[in-house]
């Protein structure tokens, strides 16, 4: 395998170990019910970012220069993280933690892949637009097969709907946060200083929505424990993960490839959360398998090694 390809699963497969560990935020913040969404996003996002920020600072202080001039890309990401924390956990205690998370990240691909074809010009390729079609499809039937075993009323159908709306949000900046760490990397900046600034703006507003709306966590170890795994495992860990992963891959196909993370989350919530799925989000989670297989899998260098063949007897007969 050339080392394009090696790094292209390489960062793929970070991607994904990423994933996994996102898809467990939802289950884990469903154990500490009684702390406000806010509160949980500020305090898993704003802590775990200043963890990122704190492992990175030699790498920041080394590229300070280069962040200093990209001050608009940073804040830019910086306020995308914000707002993803805010509405990515309001989304999942409105709608549920499988539809949350599924059109929070079910959305993201096709915002990220918009950014980069204003932005850059970056051409569709085919096998990232079947990848994207069939996950984005699983995302929507994931979605849709919520089930409670009766019909909703009117109040949980808002409910719902507001979820949706406020996870649509949280995709659009889940990708633009992706789409400038990915950029600010590309321009010669070492990931872990480009997520660690990013993070580091974002920690700011973060940790200030926590000091007003946080003091749940304060009223048991459970909850308290709740917002330090977030914080630690699935934030940290899984962020510097996702930055090894946008080191070699483009944001479109890193987020293309977190639709792993809907899967996780769905079962999770089936398995300990007590929520309920009927046959079409099963189905949906196959289709996002089948999407991550297109992105993941390498393509075979058959057709590659044809078209040389072709072109080389052209060449002769000429």
């Amino acid at each position: 395998m050339s080392r394009p390809r090696r790094d292209h699963a390489l960062g793929v497969a970070c991607v994904l170990g990423a994933s996994v560990l996102w898809g467990t935020t939802g289950t884990a913040s469903a154990l500490a019910p009684s702390v406000a969404p806010l509160a949980v996003g500020a305090a898993s996002m704003g802590f775990g970012g200043l963890l990122l920020a704190g492992t990175a600072s030699r790498q920041i202080a080394r590229h300070r220069r280069a962040l200093v001039r990209s001050w608009p890309v940073v804040a830019a990401g910086g306020t995308a993280v914000l707002v993803y924390a805010l509405t990515f956990y309001t989304s999942m205690r409105l709608a549920g933690v499988a539809v949350g998370t599924a059109v929070s990240i079910g959305g993201a691909p096709v915002a990220a892949r918009v950014l980069e074809r204003l932005v850059e010009g970056r051409r569709l390729s085919a096998r990232w637009t079947a990848g994207a079609v069939a996950g984005i499809a699983g995302a929507v039937l994931l979605c849709l097969s919520r089930g409670t075993g009766a019909a909703p009323g009117a109040g949980e159908a808002a409910q719902t709907l507001a979820g949706v709306a406020l996870g649509a949000a949280a995709a659009a900046s889940y990708a633009l946060y992706s789409f400038t760490c990915h950029r600010l990397i590309r321009s010669g900046v070492g990931d872990r200083a480009a997520l660690g600034a990013t993070f580091a703006v974002a920690a700011v507003g973060l940790l200030t929505v926590l000091a007003c709306t946080g003091g749940a966590f304060l009223v048991s170890w459970g909850n308290a424990a709740v917002g330090a795994y977030l914080a630690v495992v699935p934030m940290f860990l899984g962020y510097v993960l996702f930055g090894w992963g946008l080191a070699r891959v483009p944001a479109s196909v890193a987020t293309t490839a977190s639709l792993a993370e809907p899967v996780v989350a769905a079962v999770l919530a089936v398995a300990l959360v007590g929520e309920r799925l009927a046959p079409a989000g099963w189905a949906g989670m196959a289709l996002i398998l089948v999407g991550l297989a297109v992105l993941t899998v390498p393509l075979p260098a058959l057709a590659g090694r044809r078209c040389r063949a072709s072109a080389e007897a052209a060449r002769m007969e000429g």
